[in-house]
Order: C-alpha cells, then sequence, then structure tokens
C-alpha cells in the first residue's frame, strides 16, 4: 500500500534491516541505525510523549544537533500524531542574547506545547524557553515517563511538520506542510534518480536537520528509497569541509546537496593531503541549491575536485523554497550546468534578457519538476513574456498550507493556488534563470543591479571569505544620493598589509565585473555578518545593524561566556518549572 502520512511512511519501512543512517561524529566514527530500529525507537517515543500530556496536533519544538537524539524525537513526534518543529541549536555562544530573542519568538508563533532537546543543549535554553512558557517545559528524552509505544493514525492533510523559513529579509516565518506535501516532495526527488541495475543511490549530508533540504531532501527521500544517508554535523563540516568529500569516497555515496558557499569553501580551505585515497567518482548528483549559484564557483570546483574523479556534469543547480517544500526546477542529470552572459544593461535596466557574450553570466537552475508550473509577472501581476524579468510565482503539489497563525501573510503569498516566491528571474529556452529576491535588490543612480553580481565579484580575492560579503544601498543622513556599500568578512589569517589594499582591489574587482563605483568597502572580522538558521546573510539586517554601529566583531568564546550562560538559563528554568 503506497503511504498516505509520515507515520505510515515510517512504518513501512519495519524490518527494514540492511539499511538506514550512518552518524558520523567528531573524530570520524560513524553509528549506523538501521529502518527499523528507528521505527522502533519512535514508537516507543511516541507512547512517552502521550503519557507527559502531548496530543495529536500539538506542536513540539526539536532542538538538536545532527545525531539520533534528532530522529528519535522527529519521528517519535509523527507517530504521536503531534508536529515536529525542529529549531536551530545555538551554535555562536557570543550571540546567545540574539538566539535567545529569535527562538523564543519562534516558539511563541506555533503556540509549541512542549520543547525536547538534548542535554548539553538544555542547559543554554533557559532564557530561550522562559518568554514562551510551554506548557510542558523543555524536557530530555530520557525525562519523559515510560508508556507503552504508540502509533496514531493521522489524515494526509493534517499538519505534518512547521518548518521555518530562512528569514534572508523578513523574520523567518512558519511554514505549515502537510503529509501530503512532504510525501509528494519525496516523491518528486526520489523520481529524479531511480536505481538502475546494479546502482542503488545513497547519500551524504552534513546540511542541518533543522533546515528543508537536510531533513526534507535528504532523510525523507532515504526513508522512501530505503536506502543508507550518511550524516555529518554542519559544524564540522564548517571546521574540515575535507570530510564531506572523504565520506562521499569512503561510502561510495552518488547523491549529496549542498548551497553555494560549501562548494567555494572547499575550493578555498581543502588541501591535497586532507584528500589521501579519496574517490568522487561514485557522486553522480552534487545538487547547488538555498542560495544564488555562481558560475566561477561551479567551474573552480569542478577543476580542482577532477583530479579526484569528481564529474563536472555531476554539478547540478536547483531553486526551491520552505513554501513549497523544497525543490521547484531541477537542471538535467548527466550534462554540464548551463551558464549563459546577458546585457547588463538590458537586464537590469529594461528587464530584457539579451544574449551578450561580454555581459553578466547567469546560470540556469532548470526545469519545473514534474507537476510544478511557473509564471513570471510584471508588478502589476500580469504575465511577462519569456525573456522578460518578472516576479516568480509558482503552482505545485508540496506547496505549503500557509504560515501557521498568521492568515494576513498567507493571504498576501497564496493566490488562486499560486505562490509568490518573492525572487525575480525570467525564462530563457525554457529554463529558469534567477535575478535576486525583490526585497534585495539594489537601485544605484536609477539603476537596478542584483547583489549577488557585487558580491560574486570579490570571491577568491585573497583574504575574504568565501560566501561572507553583502552589498547594500542607502541613503546616508543628509546625504543627497544612495551609496553603494560592500560589507566584507576577512579570513582569520589576513594580515595588515591585505587588510590596507583590500578596499582598494575590491573596488576594482566590482568596478570591472559590474561596472559599479562602490562608495564604500567595510572590511570585518569573521562571523560578523548576521545569517539565518541555514548561513544565509540578512542583507538587510547587516545594513541596519551598520547604520546602528552595531556591526562589531563577535565576542570571544570562553569558559566564563559559556558558564555565565548556563548559570542565566539554569534561573530561567527555575522560573519555567514554576509555570509548569
Amino acid at each position: 500500500m503506497t503511504a498516505r502520512t509520515l507515520g505510515e511512511l515510517l512504518l513501512a519501512a519495519d524490518g527494514v534491516t540492511d539499511s538506514g543512517l550512518r552518524l558520523l561524529d567528531g573524530r570520524g566514527r560513524a553509528t549506523r541505525v538501521s529502518w527499523a530500529e528507528l521505527v522502533r525507537s519512535a514508537g516507543r517515543t511516541a507512547g512517552r510523549l502521550a503519557a507527559a500530556g502531548v496530543e495529536p496536533g500539538d506542536r513540539v519544538a526539536l532542538v538538536y544537533p545532527t545525531g539520533r537524539g534528532f530522529f528519535d524525537a522527529f519521528f517519535g513526534c509523527v507517530m504521536a500524531g503531534a508536529v515536529p518543529v525542529p529549531l536551530y541549536p545555538p551554535v555562536r555562544l557570543g550571540r546567545l542574547d540574539e538566539y535567545h530573542r529569535r527562538t523564543a519568538g519562534m516558539l511563541d508563533a506555533v503556540a509549541v506545547r512542549m520543547v525536547l532537546a538534548d542535554r548539553r543543549i538544555r542547559r543554554l535554553l533557559g532564557e530561550t524557553v522562559a518568554p514562551a512558557a510551554p506548557p510542558l517545559g523543555c524536557r530530555q528524552l530520557a525525562e519523559l515517563p515510560r508508556a507503552e509505544p504508540l502509533a496514531v493514525a493521522s489524515e494526509p492533510e493534517a499538519l505534518a511538520l512547521v518548518q521555518f523559513s530562512s528569514g534572508t529579509t523578513l523574520a523567518p516565518k512558519p511554514v505549515m506542510l502537510s503529509h501530503r506535501a512532504l510525501l509528494a516532495q519525496t516523491r518528486l526527488l526520489n523520481g529524479f534518480w531511480p536505481d538502475q541495475g546494479e546502482l542503488r543511490h545513497s547519500g551524504v549530508s552534513w546540511l542541518p536537520l533543522y533546515h528543508d533540504m537536510g531533513l526534507i531532501g535528504c532523510v525523507l527521500p532515504a526513508l522512501e528509497r530505503r536506502t543508507d544517508l550518511t550524516l555529518i554535523g554542519p559544524e564540522r563540516f564548517v571546521a574540515e569541509p575535507a570530510v564531506w568529500l572523504r565520506a562521499i569516497s569512503r561510502y561510495r555515496a552518488t547523491v549529496s546537496p549542498a548551497p553555494n558557499f560549501a562548494y567555494g569553501l572547499c575550493v578555498e580551505k581543502i588541501r591535497d593531503e586532507q584528500l589521501a585515497g579519496v574517490d568522487l567518482s561514485s557522486w553522480r548528483v552534487a545538487l547547488n541549491g538555498a542560495e544564488a549559484v555562481s558560475p566561477e564557483v561551479l567551474r573552480q570546483f569542478a577543476e580542482r575536485f577532477a583530479p579526484w574523479g569528481f564529474r563536472r556534469q555531476a554539478l547540478t543547480p536547483v531553486y526551491g523554497l520552505s513554501e513549497a517544500a523544497l525543490a521547484v526546477t531541477f537542471s538535467a542529470l548527466d550534462g554540464p550546468f548551463v551558464g549563459r552572459r546577458f546585457d547588463r544593461q538590458a537586464l537590469y535596466g529594461r528587464g530584457e534578457a539579451v544574449a551578450r557574450d561580454d555581459g553578466v553570466e547567469l546560470v540556469s537552475v532548470g526545469r519545473p519538476l514534474p507537476g510544478f508550473e511557473l509564471s513570471l509577472r510584471a508588478p502589476d501581476g500580469q504575465p511577462v513574456a519569456d525573456g522578460r524579468t518578472g516576479r516568480l510565482w509558482v503552482r505545485g503539489p508540496s506547496l505549503m498550507a500557509g504560515y501557521f497563525g498568521r492568515p494576513d501573510d498567507t493571504a498576501e503569498v497564496l493566490v488562486d493556488g499560486w505562490l509568490d516566491t518573492g525572487d525575480q528571474g525570467f525564462v530563457d529556452g525554457g529554463e529558469l534563470f534567477l535575478t535576486g529576491r525583490v526585497k534585495d535588490l539594489i537601485i544605484v543612480r536609477g539603476r537596478n543591479h542584483a547583489p549577488e553580481e557585487i558580491e560574486y565579484a570579490v570571491y577568491g580575492l585573497p583574504g575574504v571569505r568565501t560566501g561572507c560579503t553583502a552589498a547594500v544601498a542607502y541613503l546616508p543622513e543628509g546625504g543627497e544620493r544612495e551609496e553603494l556599500l560592500l560589507l566584507v568578512e576577512l579570513r582569520p589569517a589576513a594580515d595588515g598589509d591585505l587588510r590596507r589594499e583590500l578596499p582598494e582591489l575590491c573596488r576594482q574587482r566590482v568596478l570591472a565585473a559590474a561596472g559599479l563605483a562602490l562608495d564604500r568597502v567595510v572590511l570585518l572580522e569573521p562571523g560578523t555578518l548576521p545569517r539565518t538558521s541555514s548561513g544565509k546573510i540578512r542583507r538587510q539586517d547587516a545594513l541596519r545593524r551598520y547604520r546602528d554601529g552595531r556591526l562589531a566583531p563577535p565576542a570571544a568564546v570562553n569558559v566564563v561566556t559559556l558558564a555565565r550562560a548556563m548559570v542565566r538559563s539554569r534561573r530561567a528554568f527555575g522560573r519555567t518549572r514554576s509555570n509548569d
């Protein structure tokens, strides 16, 4: 019988012991958990959640690192008929105040009934949980009462998951996804790489499990296919990107996705000696999505790792968003990515995609998935012709039901079955090209510019952290015209001479690539720019902080910082318990 809900999908894997999750710790040691074991654990957890007072439909926040605890909690919620709400854990102790504020707002936004966290993270969550005061408090799985296993039946249209949007231009919004939408997306993804003969696809991912690409894009397809999925903590990847490629090689993975910055980070940080014995020839689908795709980064990655068997044809740019449960368009598999050049002035000035050999290069993110439709529209809502830029609307089988508790916001973006993505682009030769987020568009001296074009221009400069720049335009107080500002995070090893030279180098690169003169280049220490939970730069937030004088280097994290945070959290937990 075809599964109609996540619970049915999980139960269908009962008895599957020859595949499942492979969890790599910080030392590279692997722990195997079969799908059958996860099914049994989910039933036990579901019973304990019900005994603790969790009822079907209740929202349960999950704050876990990548590990077994997340899956016991997530699938336990599914089996209990509850709604898991994955949230990012506090990873930057120097920014705990911001974390407490943002995450408390998420808990409140969806009226969370319980927060589940592992032992270490729970000790830091007191000030996060206290303002929301969930009725069943913040607990570890081990603290839940013992009970008989449970499996609650759900309906396909019932709420299955609340996935917060990344919030690049606005605060994260709680996206409601039904069982039907999640299973539709899962089957679409698996349809793109069917097993063939002796080839049985498997995956490797370091993507966060609180992000749609990591959870919906990797875990659910592996569960439906009943194949192996190897998981690495995102903090481990950032510290040593080579662990990603070594895992792909060691476990002969065929599918592995990542945002554009990750491919650039690999080029920037991986040394030859870290790839001893690595063979990337099994990697058939290297998905690139979640942020704007840089053609130069793709070329650099393909060239850099070709000696280790990586095939350029594996690079697969895609487009999607949380509100569509993930993917909307895919590039062709087993073919080189498509990059085309367009006249910059025609594209950003008149909204026309005119081919030009020396123009700005954009990467195609492919064609719609089966069942999806695209509509590019003018500001008045009327469709535009192919080759004209417009605001992107999509329609398909895995769209969200809306934003939890926000009917007005929902009505703004869901109209007659169509979703307003907030992105801008055009169709050329049947393929989608994106030109940026509408709200991030830079207007300088009456002309439109995509911030990515400016940011990409300085990639590869010595001392510049890949993917850690923000281009914004603003009107200074008392000024008569808008100024163009580039915020640049430095690599840790950037010395004094390089810091003095870098602003001028940035100006030269941007002038040559985009024909724009930067009014100001601001150099920042690593980790300074504000990011979403999935790592994207929040440009408008960065501009606000710059204008308020709050773009200072992050506070150093030490034992004293950690101890003070834990003391504050214990006090807050005391206040929370008194309300249980």
